[in-house]
């Protein structure tokens, strides 16, 4: 990855025609461009092949397409793989890529270097935060996916907390579902936050995405130890929030919902969820835990997973037990984690 020199991808059409005008080229070149990059995912200036000679050499003085291949892969029995993408900064980040049935496959992006949230299960904010992902380094993870081709969902999902991130999160998604971009429709793609109202907010007016809030228990006392970010954003305030929005057709709203045994899975936990989100057309997604190192938490048992589940499907929510994948190669939810991979340190 040429760090000295801007990329190209992540840039929008306009902002491609601008460019191609202010090296003296016509604002037409900004087109092909994006089709060269966005269509036909080429790794070099050089490889487009109908713009100039003389125009390809102007560009590549100051600019490069900006993709970088993946420096590791980890591959799980079960067929997930976790890819270990170099960013601009010099620092790394984790994607996990997850092949399902029926010819779907899921790819979990990050957002960011570590994480402010500091939730206590979760080993990304275990690392701290070393900063915000450009729209290159999260569109890189998809354009330089050796499987990109196969792909049929992404979920924002990895590392960090997307609406900390907010303005790149929205420039990379609406590239991915742009005509001249990558021309996906936005319920393939779901984007997830612990909560932070305001940016949330601007996020479903933006963009038509689907919203996916971690929620991992309904008691604000209980949910701050959980999740400090509680604290400062209520997840009462934010299902208020989310009850000004219209959720009932193509845009799908969902939970998150860690499940930690003894915990957060009793009776009452389950009474106080179908309370929190009465009035709002969701699903809740329960998520086994995967124990991380110094944390005294456990993940609750089949049997009370199923009795969350249940009750919280009879009380009209509709409710799954999400399939754990790549627990053995630390891929799984809460898992990431890069605090030991910097350019100094190597792999």
């Amino acid at each position: 990855m040429d760090a000295d020199k801007m990329p190209l991808l992540g840039m929008t059409l306009e902002e491609l025609k601008a460019l191609a005008k202010s090296v003296g080229m016509p604002a037409f070149t900004g087109g092909q461009i994006a089709k060269w990059i966005y269509g036909r995912h080429v790794r070099s200036i050089d490889e487009m092949t109908d713009v100039s000679r003389d125009n390809r050499a102007r560009l590549s003085a100051a600019y490069t397409v900006g993709c970088a291949a993946p420096i590791d892969a980890q591959h799980s029995k079960d067929g997930t793989v976790k890819y270990l993408f170099p960013t601009r900064s010099g620092r790394f980040v984790e994607t996990v890529y997850i092949p399902e049935e029926h010819d779907r496959a899921t790819l979990c992006v990050s957002s960011q270097v570590g994480c402010k949230m500091n939730c206590l299960f979760c080993q990304t904010g275990k690392q701290g935060f070393d900063g915000n992902l450009t729209a290159a380094d999260i569109l890189n993870q998809v354009y330089s996916l050796p499987e990109h081709d196969k792909l049929t969902n992404i979920v924002f999902m990895g590392q960090g907390e997307p609406m900390d991130n907010l303005d790149n999160v929205l420039r990379a998604t609406a590239l991915l579902t742009a005509p001249y971009g990558w021309a996906w429709s936005p319920k393939r793609i779901t984007v997830s936050s612990v909560g932070l109202k305001d940016k949330l907010k601007r996020f479903i007016e933006e963009s038509d995405c689907h919203v996916a809030i971690s929620l991992h228990s309904p008691i604000h006392e209980q949910r701050a130890q959980l999740m400090p970010a509680e604290r400062g954003m209520a997840i009462v305030d934010v299902v208020e929030l989310l009850k000004q929005y219209d959720f009932s057709h193509q845009r799908r709203l969902s939970f998150e919902y860690i499940v930690f045994g003894g915990v957060n899975d009793s009776p009452e936990h389950a009474r106080e969820i179908v309370k929190l989100l009465h009035g709002l057309d969701c699903r809740i997604n329960l998520i086994r835990f995967h124990q991380i190192p110094g944390v005294p938490l456990h993940g609750a048992d089949d049997r009370k997973m199923e009795a969350l589940r249940d009750y919280l499907t009879a009380h009209g929510i509709f409710t799954t037990i999400r399939a754990s994948r790549g627990e053995d190669i630390y891929a799984a939810c809460g898992l990431l984690s890069t605090a030991k991979k910097t350019a100094d340190e190597g792999l």
